[in-house]
């Protein structure tokens, strides 16, 4: 599955996606206005055009939740409040500039 998103400038959301959230790109059309990124088994498609505010939501696995919520605010990237469901997961808000919500998910092993 593939979550898709509208971006106003797609180099500069590529470029997000990759520098930022650690995404490879699998796949860019200039012509045509859109690519595709991938993170761990997460799909993310970009296409040029006014970002919709009842799109889906990529799930993005990370390691450590919390280094991640910190680098990203110190880098100034709009982020949520770390949440965490009863020890089994800690999941993340992140908007790219366009305010696309990514959402980053810990998952936690039972000690």
């Amino acid at each position: 599955m593939t979550v898709w998103y509208h971006v106003r400038d797609l180099d500069a959301g590529r470029r997000f996606y990759r520098e930022t959230l650690g995404f490879t790109e699998t796949y860019f059309d200039a012509a045509a206005g859109w690519a595709k990124l991938r993170h761990g088994e997460m799909e993310i498609g970009l296409a040029q055009g006014e970002p919709q505010e009842d799109g889906g939501v990529a799930h993005v696995d990370v390691t450590d939740l919390k280094a991640e919520a910190e680098r990203l605010r110190s880098q100034g990237i709009e982020v949520g409040v770390v949440f965490e469901l009863h020890g089994e997961i800690r999941l993340l808000d992140v908007f790219d500039p366009d305010g696309n919500r990514v959402q980053l998910a810990q998952e936690l092993t039972a000690g």
